[in-house]
């Protein structure tokens, strides 16, 4: 278990809603991995690089909602430059599962709370 921060700590992040526009893969990545384009609506669209190769094909995600992180500083991975990030959690066999809102009326941008 990761050490215990404050509400104040959490209350710092921005979780959103946003739609993938685009999947490409990335052979550049360390780990297999996607580049994804993310339209978050009013917050405009982002990019992100995904270790989600495992259980997810191009197809399964162009056009599906997710959850991100939209306030951390650009990061670069390889040639690319991540905007977000996609929030995932790992399962039992270490493959990460997307973490979605359940219901589809949220539209981009939407903030998670």
């Amino acid at each position: 278990m990761k050490p215990e921060i404050t509400f104040e700590d959490f209350s710092k992040i921005d979780i959103r809603v946003g739609t993938i526009i685009e999947v490409n893969d990335f052979p550049n990545a360390k780990k297999p991995a996607y580049q994804l384009t993310i339209n978050f609506g009013f917050l405009g669209v982002k990019k992100s690089s995904a270790q989600i190769t495992d259980l997810y094909t191009k197809n399964q995600l162009l056009n599906k909602q997710v959850t991100a992180i939209v306030n951390f500083p650009k990061k670069q991975i390889a040639n690319f430059f991540s905007e977000c990030l996609v929030l995932g959690i790992e399962n039992s066999t270490k493959q990460v599962v997307l973490l979605q809102a359940s219901n589809n009326n949220i539209g981009n941008g939407e903030q998670v709370s």
